[in-house]
């Protein structure tokens, strides 16, 4: 773990280095060029920036001049990549655009000058131009007064800065739960009144967005504005339909699904995605599943639940590998209160899931957003020290051509053989090859 936040370190220091260095020679070459947007708001706010990006006065032309290797990503809205040891840094032209159409990109831009290009971006704290040469910070929108409020404000009219680009309105969000700030009166109405735009964004762009919201610091507070600005219905409605819904008092004291969920995301803090979306769709089955017998009942919430994540998750374009991961933990979540019940090869199985580390969490954190019982993640945890990982996945004692060789012929039985012998290993029967080879002879011959 040390020596990976060493690694870390040493990848931000270079990364600075690098950028240090195109901007000097872009400097050396007469034009102006400066830090901008997100990696100066995070040096400001004395976080360690993950990109530099810089803003200049060279167009893309003048840029591929002076640098052996770039990549022409956007050359005609101004943006190159400058490439440093294989590592990219984003060089663009200052800019203004023409106009929107989509409600996404502009439809051209016009080279212009620094101030310019700063009043075009979208909100003040990620406005500020730096110059780490000179160590001054160039601010023409009052982000450093905003930094030091902790608000996040649109740059001049907030209607207009949403309609020229609709991704805007789940940036705002994400800035201000990522950062800890709250979004300025007439930007969040602005962001309300326009939430349905959302529309117009890629479901890609969504879930990108949506994974640094939830994979952050405060994932609750980002559930919390999502609702409140009115995006979720559009973006997440299946989880919108989660408020209101009652649950047995007995079990969950804290309220009806919606709140216990924004309590389970306030538990976490920098989770994985696995982690972060199987609890935010952990009881996604609750409200098709909601039934009043002998009391409040979501019978088959978790089946019906891994259903609908799977759905959530295809429409948001997340990759098979993510899909797959987090439907297992909202499918799997409900086995954990009967552990204590299971037989010691259930538990081994069980313990075998790729997903298994990340299910208990979210058990742990689903246990102490309702009842906080969490006896059953402590017998879990000392079961699993106790049987240790060549226990839990044991290397099998005979295989099929064991099989064979001792007389058994080729076809189904060797399949039944090898899940019965493999369930007895788990139970701790069997220890050696001589054990396992009579017991299959005395279980299984005729």
């Amino acid at each position: 773990m040390e020596t990976g936040r060493k690694n870390a370190e040493l990848s931000g220091l270079l990364k600075k280095q690098h950028a240090l260095e195109i901007l000097r020679e872009l400097r050396a070459r007469g034009f102006e060029a400066y830090f901008v947007g997100g990696c100066v708001r995070d040096l400001l706010l004395k976080k360690k920036p993950k990109d530099f990006d810089i803003s200049t006065s060279a167009t893309p032309a003048q840029v591929e001049k002076i640098f052996p290797k770039t990549v022409p990503v956007g050359a005609k809205f101004g943006v190159m990549l400058v490439l440093k040891e294989g590592q990219p840094f984003e060089v663009a032209t200052f800019r203004a655009d023409k106009g929107y159409q989509d409600g996404r990109r502009p439809t051209g831009v016009r080279f212009t000058d620094a101030r310019e290009d700063a009043l075009r971006r979208d909100f003040t704290v990620n406005g500020l131009f730096y110059d780490p040469l000179g160590r001054k910070v160039l601010d023409w929108v009052q982000g450093q007064k905003d930094l030091k409020r902790k608000v996040i404000r649109a740059i001049g009219d907030a209607k207009k800065r949403f309609n020229e680009d609709k991704l805007r309105l789940l940036r705002a969000v994400r800035f201000a739960s990522v950062l800890g700030f709250r979004i300025e009166t007439k930007t969040l109405t602005a962001l309300k009144k326009q939430a349905k735009g959302i529309g117009a964004v890629s479901q890609e762009r969504v879930r990108d967005e949506l994974v640094k919201m939830l994979t952050g610091p405060h994932p609750a507070r980002s559930l919390e504005l999502l609702d409140q600005t009115g995006l979720l219905k559009h973006i997440l409605p299946e989880v919108e339909r989660m408020k209101g819904v009652q649950q047995p008092r007995a079990y969950h004291p804290e309220g009806d699904v919606f709140r216990h969920t924004k309590l389970l995301l306030k538990q976490l803090k920098n989770a994985s995605v696995t982690l972060a979306f199987g609890a935010l769709l952990h009881d996604v089955g609750k409200p098709p599943t909601f039934k009043r017998a002998d009391r409040i009942r979501f019978n088959g919430h978790d089946v019906v639940g891994a259903r609908i994540t799977e759905k959530i998750l295809t429409r948001l374009r997340f990759s098979n590998e993510d899909k797959e991961n987090i439907v297992a933990c909202v499918e799997g979540h409900m086995r954990f209160k009967d552990v204590k019940k299971m037989k010691q090869s259930t538990l081994k199985r069980m313990m075998q899931r790729p997903t298994f580390e990340t299910e208990l969490e979210q058990h742990r954190v689903d246990c102490l957003a309702s009842h906080g019982d969490i006896s059953n993640w402590r017998f879990l945890k000392k079961k699993a020290r106790q049987f240790g990982q060549e226990t839990i996945r044991p290397r099998p004692l005979l295989t099929g051509k064991d099989l064979l060789q001792m007389g058994f012929e080729e076809g189904p039985l060797i399949g039944r053989i090898l899940r019965a012998l493999e369930e007895t290993q788990l139970e701790g029967t069997l220890q050696s090859l001589e054990e396992a080879r009579q017991w299959v002879f005395k279980t299984f011959q005729k």
